[in-house]
């Protein structure tokens, strides 16, 4: 693994030969929490690593003990009203990493070593995979300081657990268990603490030898199932098949059948 030197203050950057580029929120005296910096920074490097055909797909996690515990209380930040268009934007502050993260087109993992909380929680939401250390806790948290969802909480969590499951876990403020999370859809899964480093990049690498183009269609795909109606689903992957059919990927994976190997895939 490589780290590429950044002009980043809240983010550390590595990325291996095979294309898996992890980003590390590295505030670990304040557990990860957010401050103006780290709303910034962190959809500049989802971006970056959304338009660097070098990077195949983007981990996620947190330095030291912490995955993210939202707002950083000790310096809150003030949110620009200055302007009718800053008013008005909808990707206010941590709205933009989740619109980073919905668009890019590559499969994006939150590594949860510890506490997600707060816009920490909606972070881990908004990702495609979510592996979760066995001693970590989830929590909405927002309602302990009188304070509704941000960073897509109230858009993820019913589409993930359902709205019985969103409501309580929302205005109740409790946490959430790794296990529970599993149980309910929250994790994709739930690793010991002792193996948590090695199945995150067990899991990066197998995604990471995937056919980019097909992941990158398939997670569109899903994403706007939620907006579209069958009949337009159905159209779209049409569309999109007949795009992977037209790929080197599809047709080495043909012959790999045959000749019994594993294909290998280019993005070609």
């Amino acid at each position: 693994m490589t780290r590429q030197p950044t002009n980043f203050q809240c983010l550390l950057i590595d990325t291996t030969a095979e294309g898996v580029r992890t980003v590390t929120i590295n505030r670990p005296d304040r557990l990860n929490a957010v401050n103006d910096e780290l709303a910034r920074e962190l959809p500049d490097a989802v971006n970056a690593a959304a338009t660097d055909d070098a990077v195949r797909v983007v981990v996620i996690t947190g330095a030291g003990r912490g995955f993210c515990v939202g707002l950083d209380l000790s310096g809150p930040p003030v949110l620009d009203t200055s302007t009718r268009s800053a008013r008005l934007d909808p990707d206010l502050w941590v709205g933009k990493w989740v619109h980073a993260i919905s668009r890019c087109e590559k499969p994006v993992v939150a590594a949860v070593n510890g506490p997600a909380a707060g816009a920490g929680f909606g972070l881990a939401l908004c990702c495609d995979f979510r592996i979760v250390a066995a001693s970590a806790k989830l929590t909405a948290g927002y309602i302990r300081r009188g304070l509704s969802p941000d960073a897509g909480v109230s858009w993820w969590l019913p589409r993930l657990v359902g709205h019985t499951r969103a409501m309580d876990i929302i205005m109740t403020g409790r946490d959430v268990s790794a296990a529970e999370a599993l149980q309910i859809g929250l994790a994709t899964s739930v690793v010991p603490d002792d193996t948590f480093a090695t199945t995150v990049q067990a899991m990066a690498m197998q995604l990471a030898a995937g056919p980019p183009l097909a992941m990158a269609l398939t997670k569109r795909l899903l994403l706007e199932s939620s907006v579209t109606s069958l009949e337009a689903q159905l159209r779209n992957e049409v569309v999109h098949i007949k795009t992977c059919f037209q790929t080197n990927d599809v047709q080495d994976a043909m012959v790999a059948f045959r000749e019994k190997r594993m294909p290998k895939f280019t993005g070609s």
